[in-house]
């Protein structure tokens, strides 16, 4: 491969199934999906799947990576959950359901600690929540993500904590705010789907990424003020075709010298309009490349076409049919990351990414 050009499929090389659900886990009988991902104080790397049991019912579970001689991940150990629904915003009493959702895990530096970013499954829909660790096994919630009105949601005109929101994820160092202070930032997906649920001055209804911060001294001496975020900013909305009916945050961003990269997600197809019918969609992932160090964290680099699509049986055929969708990231050094994600709300694969060292743009 060159060492510039577009990341493309070019890029990629699927290293397999790395988790299955176990049939003789009731826990686990509707899938195993969208892991979170970090190295541990140890070295060791932990995945923090999505197990799904009878009426969706979803927790976060712990499983450590396992490798072969060569490097490639080759399956997990599991080590029992980091989450389970028990918080009146994590339960649905009315239908003996409710969930823990999809984490995004990121080592925030300035904090020195994991911060794990994960959908609530309550009474209202899926919120965000927040947890932390300091050694990735033992893991305590902060609580709800509140999103400030005060300032900045005058621009838009809505209240953020009104949306269903998905797809969280911590940046893993200090980024500066408007105002110049050092922040700390998240990004999220608010879902409208209408002009008229849109925040003003959006005129694209289709759901986008964004971001929100707390200062880094306000984290410093409470660490619940991860949970207070402001200053609110779309990001990216979609552009391509392959991400025609919306776009949404995938891994969290990992620092490079190209800038801050982060494995997204974008969805094209056709969504059922009846009670009944199916969804026809799928789930492809592309390459976002963000410059921190300028106001509003332009976009220096974007993926024209996904670098990876739904191939294999796998991703194919599950609970929902044709989906890669990525959530975790390692880096295996030299321009390599392993991307970990779900398949077919199924099961979790691996695939590795080279990136080049240099990007048009960028």
């Amino acid at each position: 491969m060159s060492d510039t050009g577009e990341v493309s499929r070019g890029n990629i090389k699927r290293l397999g199934v790395v988790m299955s659900p176990d049939p003789e886990r009731l826990e686990e009988i509707e899938g195993v999906l969208n892991p979170g991902a970090a190295r541990g104080p140890d070295g060791e790397l932990y995945l923090f799947p999505r197990v799904v049991g009878k009426g969706n019912y979803s927790r976060i579970g712990i499983a450590r990576v396992l490798f072969n001689e060569e490097g490639v991940p080759t399956g997990v150990e599991r080590l029992g959950y980091a989450l389970e629904p028990q918080e009146p915003y994590e339960l649905r009493p009315r239908e003996g359901s409710g969930g823990c959702e999809d984490p995004r895990v990121t080592f925030v530096e300035p904090l020195g600690i994991y911060v794990m970013a994960y959908a609530a499954w309550g009474p209202p829909g899926p919120r965000l929540a927040l947890a932390i660790s300091e050694d990735l096994l033992t893991w305590r919630r902060l609580g709800l993500v509140h999103f400030e009105s005060e300032g900045v949601d005058s621009k838009y005109g809505v209240r953020f904590d009104d949306y269903d929101n998905k797809d969280g994820a911590f940046f893993p160092e200090v980024i500066v705010a408007r105002d110049g202070r050092r922040a700390l930032g998240m990004l999220h997906r608010p879902m409208y789907t209408t002009k008229e649920q849109a925040p003003r001055g959006v005129t694209d209804p289709r759901p986008s990424i964004w971001a929100s911060f707390c200062l880094v001294d306000e984290a410093k001496e409470d660490i619940r003020a991860l949970t207070r975020l402001r200053e609110h900013l779309m990001l990216i909305d979609p552009d391509h075709p392959w991400e025609h009916l919306r776009i949404g945050g995938g891994t969290p961003p990992v620092h490079t010298d190209l800038g801050m990269v982060m494995i997204y997600h974008g969805v094209s197809g056709t969504l059922a309009r009846v009670p009944g019918e199916k969804n026809m969609v799928n789930y492809t992932a592309g390459v976002a490349v963000f410059d921190t160090s300028k106001p509003g964290y332009p976009i220096s680099y974007r993926s024209h076409t996904p670098i990876f699509v739904p191939e294999s049986e796998h991703e194919t055929k599950g609970v929902v049919d044709n989906v890669v969708f990525p959530t975790g990231i390692d880096d295996r050094g030299n321009g390599f990351y392993d991307v970990y994600y779900g398949m077919a709300d199924k099961y979790i694969g691996v695939v590795r990414c080279w990136l080049p060292a240099s990007l048009p743009g960028v």
